[in-house]
């Protein structure tokens, strides 16, 4: 089992920029990989952003390509969603997401791909 904290939530005034983190914990060996997902109130959950667990390639959603960036620190088993240049089309419900599946690069995008989420952390951003 992995339990997945997120935080760094909050408002922020549009063009401005959060940093999100991911804190995993419990069987950690068995991560391939972290992802980020979003909702917003209405719609369904969607992908943003997804980083192997040991390295390789970033995933990123076409709507947030060159504004957010997805890091690592394995040493303190976190991930984060650096996000800059914010929409308020960007207001949602933010999740961190881990998987076991060895293959999960060809799925990065879909949810069915992750097994453990965390419970989001709010982002807000006014016109």
């Amino acid at each position: 089992q992995v339990q997945l904290v997120e935080s760094g939530g909050g408002l922020v005034q549009a063009g401005g920029s959060l940093r999100l983190s991911c804190a995993a914990s419990g069987r950690i060996f068995s991560i391939y990989a972290m992802g980020w997902f979003r909702q917003a109130p209405g719609q369904e959950r969607e992908f943003v952003a997804a980083i192997p667990w040991s390295g390789g390639n970033t995933y990123y959603a076409d709507s947030v390509k060159g504004r957010f960036t997805i890091s690592r620190d394995n040493a303190k088993n976190t991930v984060y969603l650096q996000m800059n240049s914010l929409k308020p089309e960007d207001t949602a419900v933010y999740y961190c997401a881990a998987t076991r599946l060895v293959d999960w690069t060809v799925v990065a995008y879909k949810g069915a791909t992750y097994d453990y989420w965390g419970r989001g952390t709010q982002v807000t951003v006014s016109s």
